[in-house]
């Protein structure tokens, strides 16, 4: 009998430890990570910029299966572009929907094209942006199935792919469902000097995950040509 509550006693203290170690940040990386490791999710991303803002992104759609490829599909305005990455190559539809290497796109000078190859060759799953965006929040706390927190002046700046930033500032909150990451976003402001010329972005991302462990990646035949 007294074994018995011995060893009871011993499993609640180490029950208590265990809950003590344990952090909104742990828990946020914890599901971040596990999303990692499934065989596949998609993913929807938004982003909301203000009226007056001159550059307007569309939705882009995402898909991804543990070691294979990734698929994306994004649309500004009228235009929409095929992204597949597999094996550190990528392939990407041009104007007119036939498929091209990273390689040649970055061959081309035009300011589209060099932005859409700085975001490829930075891109991050979610799991990844996540885990990434936790690591660079101030203090994070919990609100339910709700974590969130204010970046660092780093953190918030990292958002920022191109020109050079000052006075960044952002937030950042996930939501998890069952210990799985389910849904993040992100807010960042700053003032961005583009060769000379000075522009303040406000810039509201939202990312939403689903189809764990159902997604399929079917990489189209111009792309596999491509890769």
């Amino acid at each position: 009998m007294k074994k018995n509550i011995l060893i009871g006693a011993l499993a609640l203290l180490a029950g208590s430890l265990f809950a003590a170690d344990s952090s909104p940040k742990a828990d946020v990386i914890a599901a971040a990570q596990k999303l990692a490791v499934t065989a596949s999710y998609s993913w929807k991303q938004t982003v909301v910029v203000p009226e007056s803002a001159q550059f307007k992104p569309g939705p882009t759609e995402g898909k991804t299966e543990k070691g294979g490829a990734t698929y994306l599909k994004m649309s500004y305005g009228d235009n929409t572009t095929e992204i597949v990455m597999q094996g550190g190559k990528a392939a990407v539809t041009d104007s007119e929907g036939n498929w091209q290497s990273l390689t040649n796109l970055e061959n081309d000078s035009e300011g589209p094209s060099r932005f859409l190859v700085g975001m490829l060759r930075n891109f991050k799953a979610p799991a990844a942006q996540a885990t990434n965006l936790v690591t660079s929040v101030k203090e994070l706390k919990q609100d339910g199935d709700a974590y969130s927190g204010d970046l660092t002046e780093t953190g918030a700046k990292a958002q920022f792919r191109f020109g050079s930033v000052t006075n960044p500032k952002g937030s950042v909150k996930f939501w998890l469902k069952d210990g799985l990451l389910s849904k993040y976003e992100y807010k960042v402001q700053g003032t961005v000097d583009f060769n000379g010329n000075e522009v303040d972005l406000d810039r509201d991302t939202t990312v939403e995950i689903s189809d764990v462990g159902a997604t399929k990646v079917d990489v189209p035949d111009g792309a596999k040509k491509v890769l």
